[in-house]
């Protein structure tokens, strides 16, 4: 992709938001069964969007903040494939946490754990710096001109 002549494309920008929250949550999901679901008897959406789920006084709710940071290490990595530009690595993982904040106050009510805004920030700044220098090592890359130099 060039990109000498950026064009605003508001289709592109929601269906990569809405691309990287999916991701998101599928692999929230898929690390919950492996970290979670083996301690608890029963899945549910309390573990995804309730902050009381999200405590550093159990086990099931250290395995739940570790899910969390998982899936932003995963988040990065989806930055790198979907957005591709390191200056705009912030701005999409702060709109997939703010979606998750509106998410989790429809669901459980705003949240009043300390543990909770830690783990999410943390999540937030571990997906926006891990992806913004993944997407800088990408762009710095040296463009391969081989069939053009002569055969020396």
């Amino acid at each position: 992709m060039f990109y000498g002549a950026v064009v605003w494309d508001p289709w592109l920008i929601v269906a990569q938001i809405v691309c990287l929250q999916c991701l998101y949550y599928v692999t929230l999901g898929i690390v919950f069964g492996v970290l979670v679901g083996t301690r608890v008897s029963r899945m549910s959406l309390f573990y995804f969007f309730d902050f009381a789920a999200v405590t550093a006084s159990t086990i099931t709710g250290w395995c739940v903040i570790g899910a969390f940071f998982l899936s932003s290490l995963a988040g990065a990595g989806y930055l790198l494939f979907l957005v591709e530009r390191a200056k705009k690595c912030l701005d999409f993982s702060a709109t997939l946490y703010i979606i998750h904040l509106f998410i989790c106050v429809v669901y459980g009510g705003w949240p009043s754990t300390f543990t909770w805004w830690i783990v999410n920030i943390t999540g937030l700044a571990i997906m926006a710096l891990l992806g913004e220098y993944l997407c800088i090592k990408r762009e710095l890359r040296e463009i391969p001109i081989t069939r053009f130099r002569p055969n020396v």
